[in-house]
C-alpha cells in the first residue's frame, strides 16, 4: 500500500511544508552548524602550522609524513589553489593529491620519485603562499599567538567556505536520524547497539539500526557484490521469520537543483535492491527539503515511496 507516490495531488502542497520547514531550520541552525565546524577546522589548520613551522619550514618530508595537510595547504595560497589546479600547476598526478589528502601515500612510487613529486607540491605552495595573511614569512619572524591564530581562522573560514554544503547536508542528516529515532523510541523500538554486526536480514522485530551495509548483486548469478550503506533499517514488531526490514533513506535538499541532479542515485538503489531480493523488498525516502513534482514524479515511476518529515 503506497503512502505518498500514488497520491500526485497531494504533491505540490507537501513540498511547500516541507521547503518552510527546511528554511526554518537551515535560518535557525545551519549557522551553528557551520559555526562549529569551523572552531574544529581552525584546530585542524593551527596543527598543520605547527608541523611546518608557521610554514617557515615547507620541505617535502613534511608532506610525506603528514600528507593530510594538503587540504590546508592549498587554501594558504594566493589565490586559493582548487585539487584540480594545483595537479596542473604542479604537474603531479590526480592519483598522488587524491591520495595525499586522504591521509595516504602512494604504495607504487619509489622513494626517490615520491620526494621529487612532493618537491613539486611544496614548491609550489611556497612560491604562492598568501602573504597578507601569513605576515611573520615577509619579515622572517616567529609569528606571535594573536597572528597565528588569526591566520589560521582565515584559513579555516576558505575550508568549510568550500564545503559549506557537505556541512549543511551533514547537520541536517544527522538532525533526520535523530527525528527517526525519536519516533521509533516513543513506539517502543529499540536501536541495536553501534558497531554490533548483524545481518538486516536477521533483525530481532522491533528493532533498528543506523547507516548498515545491505549487500546487493552485481551480477545475476550472483557472484559480485556490493555493499550499499542505508540510513535506518527497521525490523517491523510484526515481522515473521524471513521477512525484510524497511529500508529509509534519509533526504533533505536546500534547492531544487541538486535534488533533480541526484535523483538517478536512489532509482539505481531500488532496481539493485529488487534485483537481489525481489519485489517485497521496501526502500522508502524520508524527505525534508525542495523535492519538486519532476523528482517525486520520478522516484513514484520507479516504485519508490516517501514519507515528508512534519513539523513539531
Amino acid at each position: 500500500m503506497a503512502v505518498n507516490r500514488d497520491k500526485p495531488n497531494r504533491w505540490n502542497a507537501d513540498m511547500a511544508q516541507s521547503v518552510d520547514l527546511y528554511n526554518n531550520w537551515f535560518m535557525t541552525f545551519a549557522p551553528q552548524a557551520f559555526h562549529d565546524t569551523r572552531i574544529q577546522v581552525t584546530e585542524v589548520v593551527a596543527a598543520a602550522l605547527r608541523t611546518t613551522d608557521n610554514l617557515q619550514n615547507l620541505q617535502p618530508q613534511i608532506l610525506q609524513q603528514n600528507p593530510q595537510i594538503l587540504a590546508t595547504l592549498r587554501m594558504c595560497t594566493c589565490p586559493p589553489l582548487a585539487r584540480d589546479r594545483l595537479i596542473g600547476l604542479a604537474a603531479v598526478s590526480k592519483s598522488l593529491v587524491e591520495r595525499l589528502e586522504k591521509g595516504r601515500l602512494p604504495t607504487r612510487l619509489k622513494a626517490e620519485q615520491l620526494s621529487e613529486e612532493l618537491g613539486k607540491i611544496t614548491t609550489l605552495i611556497s612560491r604562492l603562499v598568501d602573504r597578507d595573511i601569513f605576515t611573520w614569512l615577509t619579515t622572517d619572524q616567529s609569528p606571535t599567538e594573536a597572528e597565528r591564530y588569526r591566520a589560521a581562522t582565515i584559513i579555516a573560514d576558505r575550508l568549510c567556505g568550500a564545503s559549506t554544503d557537505p556541512i549543511v547536508r551533514n547537520a541536517q542528516e544527522m538532525r533526520q536520524l535523530q527525528e527517526i529515532a525519536v519516533w521509533l523510541n516513543a513506539h517502543h523500538y529499540r536501536e541495536l547497539p553501534a558497531g554490533q554486526r548483524v545481518r538486516f536480514t536477521e533483525m530481532p522485530p522491533g528493532t533498528y539500526s543506523f547507516r548498515l551495509n545491505v549487500p546487493v548483486n552485481l551480477t545475476t548469478e550472483g557472484e559480485k557484490t556490493i555493499n550499499i550503506p542505508i540510513d535506518a533499517v527497521i525490523m517491523r514488531q510484526t515481522a515473521h521469520p524471513g521477512d525484510f526490514p524497511v529500508l529509509v533513506e534519509a533526504k533533505s535538499a536546500g534547492d531544487f537543483t541538486n535534488v533533480n541532479k541526484r535523483k538517478k542515485e536512489e532509482a539505481q538503489k531500488m532496481r539493485q535492491l529488487r534485483a537481489t531480493y525481489g519485489e517485497q523488498i521496501e526502500f522508502v525516502l524520508f524527505l525534508c527539503g525542495y523535492f519538486d513534482s519532476s523528482y517525486l514524479g520520478y522516484e513514484a515511476a520507479e516504485g519508490i515511496d516517501w514519507v515528508w518529515e512534519a513539523p513539531d
